[in-house]
């Protein structure tokens, strides 16, 4: 009797620790088998040295990370990668209405007749200027002096990873990053059409697009690695290719109020629209729904919008919404070492050279750019009935992105 209960306690010990062993197996494989097959670590400017295959001296405990990943890229590299093949089938224009055609100002030209640009010294410049300001004591702005460690883990929310070929790409809002999540959804091959990864970025729904569970980013890795999680997000950070695409901030702000507030949207009406008409347009009994506001002539005023940014119960109440957040609170380009900051006024040109630098471009190409009209030239008209003293502040409040990105200061809306 006691040899028969302690075989069956045997057997249930035995499929305990099998079942941890499958579950510790496929939650490392799933993050951790990453491909790099690219040559290197970050793009390298002329004369820089090639990075060694080995790993860099590290913490005991990264050490041990560093070494676990290694493993398991060796025990992995002989599963066939079904994302290296030629993308040659065309993209299609999506449908869009003439309204969200008029506003966000699609362009589906291929810009040819662009004179190509310098690519490796315009980022020599780009990374020059951003580190150089970073390093810049006398130049502040709030949580510029803190470390990687001191930033909150949902704040790394931003940081979208593909382990796959040794990506991390921290996505802005209002700078193409539907497209860019797109491209990243096809690399990772995180996301199944009838069970096969997509491999036309267009192909996949906006809906998808924009989904979190879409996407492996850092915030999530406390869940998965528990104390572990920041060695490992180090380990990429120095390991993997970072990149970022960025935009003049007051067209961006510009972008956002367009597309939020002058299309119908049911989210943005309710968590925004309606506290800005009470709050600065002393409207009372607001509709419930954004389309009967918009038949009712109630619309946010971009003078609405600015005040509500100005505002500093906007902040108190809740950080501001990613889309006009500042870059430097999305992707803390401070702390985090970038070796490719793109522009969305160079897109087509940036895109592509990123393509060809990650070795990806003969798997996708950058869909074509729905290049949004709003343009620095319509700063002027925008601006012109924002009174000159909440435009000195609304720059300030922007400063860092300005300075931080090359962006010159719009002194013409900063003067009389």
């Amino acid at each position: 009797m006691t040899k028969a209960r302690l075989l069956r306690l045997s057997v249930v010990l035995v499929s305990i620790f099998m079942i941890l062993l499958i579950i510790v197996y496929w939650d490392n494989v799933g993050t951790a088998h990453f491909y790099l097959h690219t040559s290197f670590s970050r793009p390298h400017s002329p004369g820089a040295v090639a990075a060694s295959e080995d790993w860099e001296a590290l913490p005991d405990v990264d050490e041990f990370l560093a070494k676990l990943l290694s493993s398991s890229l060796k025990q992995n590299s002989s599963i066939p990668r079904k994302t290296e093949q030629l993308i040659v089938q065309s993209s299609n224009k999506p449908v869009v209405s003439n309204l969200e055609e008029n506003v966000r100002g699609y362009d589906w030209s291929t810009h040819k007749d662009r004179n190509s640009l310098d690519q490796e010294k315009l980022q020599v410049e780009r990374q020059r200027t951003l580190r150089e300001f970073c390093a810049n004591s006398s130049f502040t702005f709030p949580t510029k002096e803190r470390s990687f460690d001191d930033i909150p883990n949902y704040e790394l929310n931003h940081l979208i990873v593909d382990d796959r070929h040794g990506i991390i790409y921290c996505y802005v809002p209002k700078v193409a990053c539907t497209n860019w999540k797109r491209v990243m959804i096809v690399l990772s091959e995180s996301l199944l059409d009838q069970g096969v990864p997509y491999r036309n970025p267009l192909d996949i729904p906006r809906e998808h697009v924009h989904n979190t569970s879409t996407h492996l980013t850092f915030n999530k890795f406390w869940r998965r690695y528990g104390k572990f999680s920041r060695h490992l997000m180090k380990i990429k950070l120095k390991k993997y290719t970072k990149f970022l695409f960025v935009r003049d901030p007051f067209v961006r702000l510009i972008s956002a109020f367009r597309s939020k507030f002058e299309l119908e949207n049911e989210d943005f009406y309710r968590r925004f629209a309606i506290p800005m008409l009470k709050l600065y347009s002393n409207h009372t009994n607001l509709p419930t729904s954004v389309s009967e506001a918009f038949g009712a002539g109630l619309k946010v005023s971009f003078s609405d919008f600015i005040q509500y940014l100005l505002d500093p119960r906007t902040e108190k109440m809740a950080p501001f919404n990613e889309h006009w957040r500042q870059v430097y609170r999305l992707c803390h380009p401070c702390q985090i070492d970038y070796d490719f900051i793109g522009k969305l006024e160079t897109l087509d040109e940036d895109a592509a050279y990123l393509l060809q630098l990650l070795k990806v471009d003969r798997l996708l190409r950058f869909p074509p750019s729905y290049r949004n009209r709003t343009a620095s030239s319509w700063e002027d008209n925008w601006f012109a009935k924002i009174p000159l003293a909440w435009r000195q502040q609304l720059y300030k409040l922007y400063e860092a992105d300005f300075v931080l990105f090359g962006y010159p200061k719009p002194e013409n809306l900063l003067k009389d």
